[in-house]
């Protein structure tokens, strides 16, 4: 059976549905959870009481889920770094509209917008569409005068802004967003003693002997570390 004939079948509240659409797309309840509970550390008790009030919570449905992958690949396509779906892109933006409720009914909105759009134009939900009638439909969203006030662009305008900074936001944060960018962090830089010329302008010098032994690259990664009495023993 084609997808196209069995999207129109779907009752998008049960749980064949749900599961329909969880085996093609990869976008399940469980990965969000997941994948938003396993960062545990660095957080205050009231902040994880808070957290798991939210875990608890479902949002969108499993169609809306599948409808921002497919709306999160369109806007950052996978390439060598990684994929939305790598950086679980999804899974914050389901994370982010139970935070800021503001954000739930023009995502919400947004979502029934475009699958209203999508049914006018070709007769399909959006993510049934190929890919040229899904950009033909975005295209006409993405792009605005940015001197404009977004309050007074129309509404899937505003949604659609809303959904591409949510997305860039969610994989230029994550582990392969910041490798793409070349974000290396903090870490030591290569020390090889005071720059020559600056020593030669105070007619100083390294005795050798004593630069090998405190000037060792192979070493540098290696954490400090003192005993008891101060000494350093690493």
């Amino acid at each position: 059976m084609k997808r196209r004939e069995s999207i129109k079948t779907i009752a998008l509240a049960s749980f064949g549905a749900s599961m329909f659409l969880e085996s093609c797309y990869g976008v399940s309840r469980e990965k969000i959870n997941r994948s938003l509970t396993r960062y545990e550390y660095g957080r205050t008790p009231e902040e994880t009481l808070y957290d798991d009030k939210l875990f608890a919570q479902k949002f969108f449905t499993n169609y809306e889920l599948v409808t921002l992958d497919k709306l999160c690949n369109l806007i950052l396509p996978p390439n060598e770094f990684g994929s939305i779906r790598d950086a679980e892109v999804v899974q914050l933006i389901e994370f982010m509209a139970k935070d800021i409720p503001s954000y739930q009914d023009p995502l919400r909105n947004g979502i029934v917008w475009i699958d209203k759009e999508s049914q006018s134009r070709f007769n399909n939900p959006f993510i049934d569409l190929d890919e040229s009638n899904q950009k033909q439909i975005l295209d006409e969203i993405a792009y605005y005068n940015p001197e404009d006030n977004m309050n007074d662009l129309p509404e899937p305008v505003q949604w659609f802004n809303l959904v591409r900074n949510l997305t860039m936001t969610g994989y230029f944060t994550s582990e392969v967003g910041i490798k793409e960018l070349g974000y290396k962090g903090n870490f030591p830089n290569v020390w090889d003693g005071v720059p020559q010329d600056v020593l030669d302008q105070y007619g100083l010098e390294y005795d050798k002997e004593w630069l090998d032994k405190f000037v060792d690259q192979s070493k540098r990664n290696i954490t400090a570390e003192w005993d008891d009495d101060g000494n350093l023993i690493t």
